[in-house]
This record gives C-alpha cells, sequence and structure tokens, in this order.
C-alpha cells in the first residue's frame, strides 16, 4: 500500500463533497502517474488556497477514462478516474491546517522550513505524487483523529466564497472565470479622500430613495449596507435581503457588487454604479461582466459620477474591450447620470406617480 497526494481546490472540494463521493477525477494530463496507482493504495487529500487536509480515499480501481460530467453538468475536465471510499471527509471547519505545529514540524517536507516561506510548496504542487510513507501513514492518524472529535478551526466563509472560482458555458466552451473584489491596492491605486467617500455614498442611499419611491425593491451590498442606510432617512426602505433572482451563482454574485440595483418583482429593471475615483473603471468594468454573463439581460444600466467626470466616463464606455461584447456595445446598454441629475430628481414631488422610464430623461449617452 502507497501514499499519493490528491488536491482539491475549494471548487473541487465542494463539487466532490455533494457527489456520492466514490470516484475522484483526475485531468488527462495525469494519465502517467495514475498508470502507478493499484487498488488498495490510499489517497490523502489537501485543499489548496485553504491550505488544508481534508480526508483520506481509498482506491478501489485501476484508472480508467470516463468523460460522463460528474462534478460539473457539462466539460467534466476530470475524466482520468479511479473508484474510492472515503475512510476520512472532513468539513472544511475541521481541515486541519498544513501549518498547525503538530503537522508542521512532523513533515517531512515542511518540519526545516520557515511557515511563511514558500520553499516547501513543491512537494505539494500537483496531485498523484507520492507521499513519504511516514508523512503519508502520519496524515491518515491525525485526520482519522480529528474526524472522531477533534477541533474546529474557524473560517471567514465570505474570505472562504472569494477562493471558489465559477465555470462559464460560453457557446463553443466551459469557461472558468472569477468575480473579482475591489481589494485594498485597488482603493490605494487612486487616493480617495473621506469627503468623496462619503458624498458617494450619499448619493447611493438618494438613489436607493429615488427608487423605493417609485415603488420599486432595492439592493444594496452588504459592505455598504450599514453606511447608506445611515444617509437614508426616509420611512420607506424596501431593502433585499436576498436577491429573488434566477441566475447562476457567478451572476448572483456580480449582481450582489453593484452599488444599487431597482428591482421589480422578480426583475432588475435598472443598476446604478456610483464612480467617485478618478479611474471610474471599477462600476464600468462590473456592468461588462453582468453583460458578458447574460447577454439577453434587458435592463437598464447607469454610471453615476459627477459632472467633472462626464468625459472620463464616456471614455471608459467606449473602450474598444467593451465595444465587442456579445450583446453589442457597452455604451448602448450603459449611460452616463450625473450627481446633479440624481439629485434634481429626488427633489421630484410625485415620485410615486412616474415611472423608472423619467430616468431616461436624464441619462446621457456616449455617442
Amino acid at each position: 500500500m502507497t501514499y499519493f497526494l490528491n488536491l482539491f481546490s475549494p471548487e473541487t472540494y465542494e463539487a466532490f463533497t455533494e457527489s456520492g463521493k466514490n470516484i475522484s477525477g483526475f485531468r488527462p494530463s495525469q494519465r502517467v502517474a495514475a498508470n502507478k496507482i493499484k487498488p488498495g493504495d490510499k489517497f490523502i487529500c489537501y485543499m489548496t488556497k485553504l491550505s488544508r487536509w481534508i480526508g483520506v480515499l481509498e482506491v478501489e480501481s485501476d484508472y480508467f477514462q470516463d468523460d460522463t460530467p460528474i462534478f460539473y453538468e457539462q466539460d467534466d475536465p476530470f475524466i482520468i478516474r479511479f473508484k474510492v471510499k472515503p475512510l476520512v471527509w472532513l468539513e472544511k471547519e475541521k481541515a486541519i491546517p498544513i501549518h498547525e505545529d503538530e503537522v508542521w514540524d512532523s513533515l517531512s517536507f515542511t518540519k526545516d522550513h520557515e511557515k511563511n516561506s514558500p520553499t516547501w510548496t513543491g512537494r505539494i504542487r500537483s496531485s498523484l505524487g507520492q507521499l513519504d510513507d511516514n508523512d503519508g501513514r502520519f496524515l491518515e492518524e491525525v485526520l482519522r483523529t480529528q474526524a472522531n472529535g477533534g477541533r474546529v478551526f474557524e473560517i471567514d466563509q465570505s474570505q472562504y466564497e472569494k477562493l471558489v472560482t465559477h465555470r462559464i458555458r460560453t457557446i463553443d466552451k466551459t469557461v472558468v472565470v472569477s468575480v473579482p473584489e475591489d481589494t485594498d491596492e485597488d482603493i490605494e491605486a487612486v487616493p480617495v479622500s473621506s469627503i468623496e467617500v462619503r458624498e458617494s455614498i450619499k448619493m447611493q442611499a438618494m438613489i436607493a430613495s429615488i427608487g423605493a419611491r417609485m415603488g420599486l425593491k432595492i439592493w444594496i451590498p452588504r459592505n455598504d449596507k450599514s453606511a447608506v442606510l445611515g444617509e437614508w432617512d426616509d420611512d420607506n426602505r424596501p431593502v433585499l435581503e436576498i436577491l429573488p433572482l434566477n441566475y447562476d451563482e457567478t451572476t448572483l454574485k456580480t449582481i450582489e457588487r453593484i452599488d444599487v440595483p431597482w428591482l421589480k418583482g422578480r426583475a432588475i429593471v435598472r443598476a446604478f454604479e456610483v464612480e467617485h475615483t478618478t479611474s471610474i473603471y471599477s462600476g464600468i468594468l462590473r456592468m461588462a461582466d453582468l453583460l458578458a454573463l447574460q447577454p439577453n439581460m434587458n435592463i437598464k444600466l447607469h454610471i453615476v459620477a459627477p459632472p467633472s467626470r462626464r468625459e472620463k466616463v464616456f471614455q471608459e464606455l467606449r473602450r474598444p474591450v467593451f465595444s465587442l461584447l456579445d450583446k453589442g456595445p457597452l455604451s448602448e446598454s450603459c449611460t452616463y447620470l450625473s450627481y446633479d441629475s440624481i439629485k434634481e430628481l429626488s427633489e421630484q414631488k410625485h415620485l410615486a406617480h412616474l415611472s423608472h422610464s423619467v430616468l431616461d430623461e436624464y441619462a446621457e449617452e456616449a455617442d
């Protein structure tokens, strides 16, 4: 019996967990390594990105090739497969971090390295590498012990979700994409004063209030919600806790990050990105992501920015990359609204009797 490494990403960990856990698959490029593995051998399983040991699988067959989708609805890339029996399979909160002293100081390929050094990672760079017998026995023992009680290693669910990639079906293939977060580096790249941030939050609140007064439901990103509600003092605040939309996970995550979507029933009718930095870019990228994911979506998109940045908005909307979307140029779906226009609209006394189409009178196109 020999131990071999089996790597899982957060995405494949979730897919395997939801499957029958009786088939472990690998890419065609690993066929030669797979040929060395026999029934009775064991896979020691490790989750990349989260850097945790997650389970032990006993191999029950020689490898075979099968392209029947198991882990994904279509285009499953893991077609070199083994029948396996899970001896240990841990919930991610109980998976054992490799940097735990008991583990780090016991494994032959980590114990002589600093924990913050990347020099040890070559040993866990790809699946089906043979593990040292002592390392394999040690890991199987600590994983079995962990399965029978063991400790909980807390996970920040929001941070974990950022590690999971998403698969999108295009016309001719399936591709893996990510939904980027706005990082500290992005924010620091263009200095923004607290006054500008406050003005942006006020504008989000004003847009939300206008939609609410028109009888629409409002979505506010979780990271912005407390600040926006602090600026929005209307009695009527129909803010949604969950988006009532029937889209794939990647599309929903993109929509969730848009500054202010307006919804009527179970459909988005308009979506707004408030841009207060000189880049005028992150919001436009989100709008482009949305149309790339859902080219048949029929909603009005708006970039809201101060008048001084009007031309910058138009320049970005006309970029070649935004002009070649399947749906057509982004500039045909996304228009500019100035801060002044939003403020003027908010002062309308009869918003409750107006349709959201009134915004078209204020919106400017990138001709």
